[in-house]
């Protein structure tokens, strides 16, 4: 991969080329894997399946196109900045709609800039897709550190703290005096981080892995204690799903104790795939929607497909971010799902498919200054990859409120 050099040192062009020989590669380490016996049990209990991993390395090694994926990167405006002492990568597409609000998203594990794709067209040209001009965005979308092209950090620091602070360093240079932030997984706990440092460019946050658990159960779930008695029906679910949650982040808890054993996903792409794809949703561990997209050779409604799930996989390969990216479990030291006490505007969608559906009454309380609430009737944990024309439905409804601040 590799960067246009330019004289100015702060915004640089960015541009995707992968050689030849790093897919052949690829191809030849995929067909020299040492693959293990057949799991013992008839579920998937003990983790990615050996069928399913064989079929998809099959795919992967034979048919697979890395090449358009790298073109569909590369007819977006792509640039490198500086920040911190570091290299950031993002996408970054002004709407035709002078008057669009500028949006920053933010990606999580083990997903990257690969799982905003489809709706970076959406938000920008609304029209295109039944909205109307007043629900355009600019829209940024930057690789966090250690992830794709973004550089990968060689002293501690870079949880999502830093990051929130960093890409409002990154709003401002892009030259935005207000904008508004939106993120699901870990871009989750960048934006809560940004809603509590409140930078004043931020108007509002979005966010769809929202952190809302009162204090006392979230410490009593993370003990495996039960839920305190007297809660509501939505409240005893969010319980539930949680608890089940929390039994099902092997691969988290591995990644937050021992990243740099990880040499495994380094040297082997079918272990780097198999190690990505073993993550949870609320319909299964290995994520169902996930598992689904591995027999979706196409979709018409935006769903998700097996090229798809390969292009981001790849993308970690190619640029050796398999144990970069897990160093940011290691990072982070706060809790997962409880609240954090921000204060600014902040607007919430609870998707099905989340590690659990927050109940209103705990967001309200979480989130003092709740501009939107929806629960919706579709999509998961990566709901913009999986339903990119609901998601970006949910963010124009989420924010027109603040249109007229900006």
């Amino acid at each position: 991969m590799s960067g246009t050099v330019e004289t100015a040192i702060e915004i640089r062009p960015f541009h995707v080329d992968v050689p030849d020989e790093a897919l052949e590669d690829l191809r030849r380490r995929i067909a020299a894997t040492q693959w293990p016996e057949k799991e013992t049990i008839a579920d998937q209990s003990q983790g990615v399946p050996l069928a399913m991993m064989q079929k998809l390395a099959r795919y992967w090694m034979t048919d697979y196109d890395w090449r358009t994926c790298q073109a569909n990167l590369n007819d977006l405006p792509q640039f490198m900045t500086e920040i911190d002492g570091l290299d950031i990568h993002f996408i970054h597409v002004r709407s035709q709609h002078e008057d669009a609000l500028p949006l920053v998203v933010n990606h999580g594990w083990p997903g990257s800039i690969i799982e905003q794709l489809k709706i970076i067209d959406r938000l920008t040209d609304p029209t295109a897709h039944g909205a109307t001009a007043a629900d355009a965005f600019h829209v940024v979308v930057p690789s966090m550190p250690g992830y794709g092209f973004s550089g990968k950090p060689t002293s501690t620091g870079w949880g999502p703290e830093r990051m929130g602070r960093a890409w409002d360093v990154l709003m401002e240079r892009l030259g935005y005096t207000g904008y508004v932030a939106q993120g699901g997984d870990w871009g989750a706990f960048v934006v809560d981080q940004m809603g509590l440092q409140a930078p004043d460019g931020l108007l509002a946050i979005h966010t769809n892995m929202p952190a809302t658990v009162p204090a006392a159960i979230n410490d009593a779930l993370s003990r495996g204690d039960p839920a305190p008695a007297g809660l509501s029906a939505e409240e005893q679910h969010a319980c539930e799903q949680l608890d089940r949650t929390f039994k099902q982040v092997e691969y988290a808890r591995m990644m937050a104790a021992r990243p740099q054993t990880l040499y495994g996903i380094g040297d082997s792409p079918v272990g780097l795939a198999a190690w990505l794809l073993d993550h949870n949703d609320a319909d299964g561990q290995p994520a169902a929607a996930v598992v689904s997209a591995l027999d979706r050779t196409t979709s018409a409604t935006g769903e998700l497909t097996r090229d798809e799930i390969l292009d981001n996989i790849t993308l970690y390969w190619l640029t050796n971010t398999g144990v970069s990216a897990s160093r940011l479990y290691w990072e982070y030291k706060g809790g997962f799902f409880n609240a954090k006490g921000v204060s600014i505007p902040v607007a919430v969608t609870v998707f099905p498919g989340e590690q659990y559906q927050a109940p209103r009454s705990w967001a309200e309380k979480a989130y003092p200054n709740l501009i939107y609430f929806n629960e919706v009737d579709n999509g998961g944990h990566f709901a913009a990859w999986e339903q990119p024309e609901l998601f970006s439905t949910e963010l124009r409804a989420a924010f027109r409120s603040l249109r007229s601040a900006k």
